[in-house]
């Protein structure tokens, strides 16, 4: 066996066919399959006597069968089989389906382990296909069985196998990266002994024990990574700035700044004057003012002969910003361009030249000013909006416009601190904690559907008063194959319009319109030709409309909870009074605990530490797109004191040998590397 990256189909009993089903779960290498942890476990230690079985808990008995087994054709062409099972202390009643030879291969007097859900009275128990197999070959029995996250076409069985043959393929490959210094200090076990135990636990505390070495390993790995990226940026020198009055710019603003504003753009002038490239996250609750901090910012490179780009995840957020920046920078005679994938060709081309040519200041953009005929004569300053939809790797692509230029990201999604640690590790960061004077709270409240008619007054009555609203659903229309209590945005725009409110003026927006379509239906709702706008979540981030006054949210419990303060925060952008109505259909306390979190606090913050606390980090974001190594063991719900260990022996280790060029940090520093694939070179 050559190394960790070995094809998984050249080990021992796996091949082709098996090679092609694992691929579907994402393994395709030895280091891959062995990586491929389970999701839980099933406890098949323990025999309870028939009496004794769990209600409706999958559970292990010792039984004999009582009589022969009995089988008949049921509807749809399928089969069942039926056979009694006794032990001392009661009968099992245990059904087949689909299963005939059962028939004719179980026998009265056999004995046999049986694992299954059991349900039916403490006398009479009942099991529907169980697992079952004799006391003296136990092989899905009497141990703790590995549950993983599966697909089409791959089962349990064959993914314990295939992991079972990974972990013999590689017993003398696996090396220990951690040096032995931090695991004696940490009390941890070796590696080899952690990825046995983390698939097939010999106990409960084996496992607790191999999940413990592998948690440490994982956030001690990931803390290194970001802390090596942190130091590269030490050692190279950023687009130089000197020091600028910023009164130029503050006395043409028609309103004054927060303080919580001005102190991250000194945070940010400070960054780069100081000789080395900024990294800076600008975090703020939804209207907080950001855009201005940007701003700021963009301006003083200006100053010092730099341009700036700055790049927003959807179209409608690019043009938002290029609207409102245009004629701010133009009463400093700075020119400001628009790029996205729906710029015309002939605009493009000028576009192109002015950057190339040094004649634009500022250029404003989607991903389009990624692509490679896109160049700048002085890219001193790159700030990306709502930094977790880009990549850590698409940041970066846009920082080698040019040579180290100063980042910023700007992010209204509040960020748990402990999530902070893992996602911005490499930034610092500022944060602003006030609003804007005339910002103002939404009051929220959480309905179900006995307040439907009550809610269609309300959204009359706020149209009445020349206000506009917004309805969010989950889904975009019926291609979408989900229930039909979930509200599709077309099909729902299209009944409350022909049933609900005919005399309203009613537009539907969302992700597979056009880039045109949606600015036209977006432009729309802005001049107020629009009284309702029903849409998915495309609206979440950055769309500006101050006469909207109340959001509503179809399916709340659909949504994460810092996803539903992101769209509460599209109202209240104006001085009207505000309001947010979550329709909820989930009549559960977990449901209606979520809800109150909301109900309860505009602070974005909070709502993310309650998000975090109550979905766990891993669908924090929905999918991950922020381009760091995945986390696949911690849960930093509830493995935080091992961060707060971890990242101390990761900073104590660093400081000892910053860049761990000591020879025996060098297979801590390769699987750093590894890990960190999309900044490889970074590291190096």
């Amino acid at each position: 066996m050559a190394d960790l990256q070995t094809d998984v189909r050249y080990i021992k009993g796996i091949g082709e066919q098996r090679a092609k089903a694992l691929a579907r779960v994402g393994v395709t290498t030895l280091r891959e399959l062995i990586g491929y942890f389970p999701r839980s476990y099933e406890d098949r230690t323990r025999l309870y006597p028939i009496a004794q079985l769990p209600e409706g808990e999958e559970a292990c008995c010792v039984a004999m069968i009582a009589a022969e087994p009995v089988g008949r054709r049921i509807t749809g062409g399928r089969s069942m089989v039926r056979l009694r099972a006794v032990d001392e202390s009661g009968v099992l009643d245990v059904t087949f389906f689909n299963q005939e030879y059962r028939k004719s291969s179980l026998h009265t007097g056999e004995t046999y382990i049986f694992y299954g859900k059991a349900e039916g009275t403490a006398r009479r128990r009942q099991m529907v296909n169980p697992l079952m197999e004799r006391q003296e070959n136990q092989r899905l029995t009497g141990r703790i069985m590995p549950v993983y996250p599966l697909t089409h076409g791959v089962s349990q069985l064959m993914l314990g196998q295939a992991v079972r043959q990974g972990l013999d393929a590689c017993r003398e490959l696996l090396e220990d990266v951690l040096p032995d210094h931090v695991r004696q200090q940490h009390k941890l076990c070796y590696v080899n002994f952690a990825y046995e135990n983390i698939h097939f636990p010999a106990s409960f505390e084996a496992l607790e024990v191999a999940r413990r070495r592998l948690v440490f390993e994982e956030l001690f790995l990931l803390t290194c990574g970001l802390q090596l990226l942190r130091h590269r940026r030490q050692d190279v020198a950023g687009p130089a700035c000197h020091a600028v009055d910023m009164d130029g710019f503050y006395s043409v603003l028609p309103f004054p700044l927060t303080e919580a504003q001005r102190r991250a753009i000194d945070d940010a002038i400070g960054d780069m004057t100081r000789g080395r490239p900024m990294n800076r996250l600008v975090q703020g609750d939804v209207g907080s003012g950001k855009t201005m901090v940007a701003a700021a910012c963009i301006w003083f490179a200006a100053q010092n002969g730099w341009q700036s780009a700055l790049m927003a995840p959807t179209e409608i957020l690019a043009r938002q910003h290029y609207d409102n920046l245009s004629p701010l920078f133009a009463a400093f005679g700075l020119h400001v361009a628009l790029l996205t994938g729906s710029t015309k060709a002939r605009e493009r081309r000028a576009v192109l030249e002015g950057l190339a040519l040094g004649q634009i200041d500022l250029c404003v953009g989607t991903h389009a000013l990624l692509t490679e005929d896109v160049q700048y004569a002085r890219l001193g300053l790159v700030i990306t909006d709502e930094q977790h939809r880009f990549g850590v790797n698409q940041r970066s692509a846009l920082g080698k416009k040019g040579d180290d230029p100063h980042l910023m990201v700007l992010s209204a999604t509040p960020i748990p601190r402990t999530l902070g640690l893992i996602i911005y590790g490499d930034l610092d960061v500022s944060i602003i904690d006030q609003l804007p004077p005339g910002r103002q709270k939404v009051d929220t409240f959480a309905v179900d559907e006995r307040y439907r008619q009550r809610l269609n007054g309300f959204i009359r009555k706020q149209v009445g008063e020349g206000r506009q609203v917004f309805i969010v659903c989950p889904l975009v229309g019926d291609g979408d194959n989900l229930p039909d209590e979930r509200k599709a945005a077309t099909e729902y725009a299209e009944r409350l319009q022909n049933e609900v409110f005919p005399e309203l003026r009613i537009a539907v927006l969302h992700g597979k319109m056009k880039p045109k379509e949606k600015d036209a239906v977006m432009a729309a709702f802005v001049a107020g030709e629009t009284d309702i706008l029903v849409s998915t979540t495309v609206i979440e981030v950055g769309v500006d409309v101050p006469n909207a006054t109340l959001m509503v949210v179809e399916n709340a419990e659909l949504f994460g909870l810092s996803q539903l303060h992101q769209l509460r925060g599209r109202v209240g952008r104006g001085s009207h009074k505000s309001y947010c109505i979550l329709v909820s259909q989930d009549a559960t306390d977990t449901g209606k605990a979520r809800l109150k979190a909301l109900t309860d606090t505009n602070d974005g913050f909070k709502i993310a530490e309650e998000d975090l606390k109550l979905r766990g980090p891993g669908d924090f974001f929905g999918q991950r797109q922020h381009g760091l190594p995945g986390l696949k063991v911690a849960d930093l719900s509830c493995d935080m004191r091992l961060l707060d260990e971890a990242q101390s022996a990761a900073r104590a280790l660093l400081k000892a040998d910053p860049t761990l060029s000591d020879l025996s940090h060098r297979k801590l520093k390769g699987r750093i590397a590894e890990l960190f694939t999309m900044n490889a070179e970074a590291l190096n």
